[in-house]
């Protein structure tokens, strides 16, 4: 019998091995995309307790103990910090095969040295104490579970109006803390809280009367992020449309409209939609900034649980309306007048990975290699199965060998073994392709795969 997640976990050649020990697990983190409070690092925030260091934050493990049967208030709602990890040591057994089982195990192991300790209620006393006994330690604060984990860039994602004070504190750090722009409260025109969003977009730059004027403001919000350290834009975009570009009046009047209350009209929201992306995507080229989006989500599909606990809160699934004729279409017009900027494309529904993979390769043009990039699976699909045949649909629609390799998109400072999670996976796919005559036996070649995927391509995009 093998045991659960031993040392070679995965990793079923020896090729497998090879490329894991001795090249990839030694490797630094880039971490491009999470959602990490960069006022946290900054503090080095410590915490009292694993619940609430564990389950604060993290909808992965709320939608667990809630399938697994735990009533809310033992999830997120009034009960303390061990009653809830109690409800969460409960749900683990019932959760084998999870992506969150083995993350969660591989967060007690490499943290907490806790290997080989299987979390479940007869468990739960022991993880618990000894997980708490390292929480005075500084180096279990916020930025010394950073430094463990060899992270050398973390890409928060930060709403536009934000003062980034936390990222100019730590400018000078060896750990990069870089914002990402995210525009999502600007562009979704058709939520309630977008005329109170403008007002207040336009108390900290100028006046917005019009389309150009909006535009502008975010604009010069996204100069800030670029003074401090901003390397990517991130666009969550739940239903991909590509409206045809009204004109100048008809912007303007959407706009007006809006403030004033009004309910536009579907065609007129997409209409603003698709202008201010190309106007935004502009703007990136120009700065040299990476736009990432991020598409086909149903959010706070559950009005209930929206109203009690509010967003992020685990209540979000797969949307399965098609992205290739909109995706092509919106590319194009930024690729049209030479403005396209490099750009990772991920969706929530994998049935569409060969529609990003091959969308990526329609707007190729020599001057990077990979400038628009089928970015790595995403949200439901960060498990086995959704890695794997991401990065084979990768590797056989595109090149593997400009992927950027793997992200947390976390709120938690234990979410870092997510990449020893994705690069074990990808030994494992390398070292099958090698036993099975895929690939060239160059174990220097494969060896510089590997470290680009997991690091070097990252690093070069984010960071240099």
């Amino acid at each position: 019998m093998t045991q659960f997640l031993n040392p070679d976990f995965l990793l079923d050649t020896a090729p497998a091995r090879r490329l894991y020990h001795e090249v990839a697990a030694g490797l630094p983190i880039i971490d491009y995309h999470n959602h990490l409070p960069p006022g946290e690092i900054a503090a080095n925030r410590q915490w009292e307790t694993l619940g609430e260091m564990w389950l604060a934050h993290d909808h992965y493990k709320w939608r667990v103990m809630r399938w697994a049967g735990a009533p809310e208030h033992r999830v997120t709602g009034a009960a303390g910090w061990r009653e809830k990890f109690d409800a969460f040591a409960a749900a683990m057994p019932r959760a084998v095969a999870n992506p969150v089982h083995h993350w969660s195990h591989l967060e007690l192991w490499r943290y907490f040295g806790l290997e080989g300790t299987v979390l479940s209620p007869a468990t739960a006393d022991h993880v618990w104490t000894t997980a708490n006994a390292h929480l005075s330690d500084p180096a279990y604060g916020a930025y010394g579970l950073l430094s463990r984990m060899k992270v050398e860039m973390v890409g928060t994602t930060d709403d536009p109006l934000d003062s980034l004070e936390h990222h100019a504190a730590l400018r000078d750090d060896p750990i990069r803390v870089l914002p990402t722009f995210r525009p999502d409260p600007a562009v979704k025109i058709a939520e309630a809280d977008w005329p109170n969003y403008i007002a207040r977009l336009e108390a900290m730059t100028h006046p917005i009367n019009g389309f150009e004027d909006l535009a502008a403001a975010l604009i010069q919000r996204l100069d800030h992020f670029v003074a401090h350290g901003c390397r990517a834009a991130d666009h969550g975009i739940d239903l991909l449309d590509a409206g045809p570009e009204p004109g100048a009046a008809a912007l303007d009047q959407a706009v007006r409209d809006r403030r004033a209350g009004k309910t536009l009209d579907p065609e007129a929201a997409a209409g603003y939609r698709a202008a201010l992306f190309v106007a935004l995507g502009r703007a990136y080229a120009a700065r040299g900034l990476i736009l990432q989006l991020h598409m086909n989500a149903v959010r706070n599909a559950r009005t209930v649980l929206l109203r009690d606990v509010g967003r992020d809160a685990g209540g979000d699934s797969m949307r399965d309306t098609p992205v290739a004729a909109p995706l092509n279409e919106l590319l194009d017009r930024l690729d049209r007048s030479g403005e396209l900027p490099r750009t990772v494309l991920y969706g929530l529904d994998p049935a569409r990975n060969p529609v990003l993979v091959t969308t990526a390769g329609n707007f190729q043009d020599g001057s990077v290699p990979g400038k628009v990039q089928a970015g790595t699976a995403w949200w439901f699909n960060d498990q086995l199965d959704g890695m794997e045949s991401q990065i084979r649909t990768l590797a056989q629609m595109g090149l593997i060998s400009t992927f950027l390799g793997m992200l947390t998109d976390s709120r938690s400072f234990l979410s870092f073994p997510r990449h020893e999670y994705f690069r074990r996976l990808l030994c494992r796919i390398i070292g099958r392709w090698q036993v099975e005559g895929h690939v060239p036996g160059d174990e220097a070649a494969l060896d510089s795969l590997v470290t680009e995927i997991c690091y070097g391509n990252a690093r070069r995009w984010f960071v240099e």
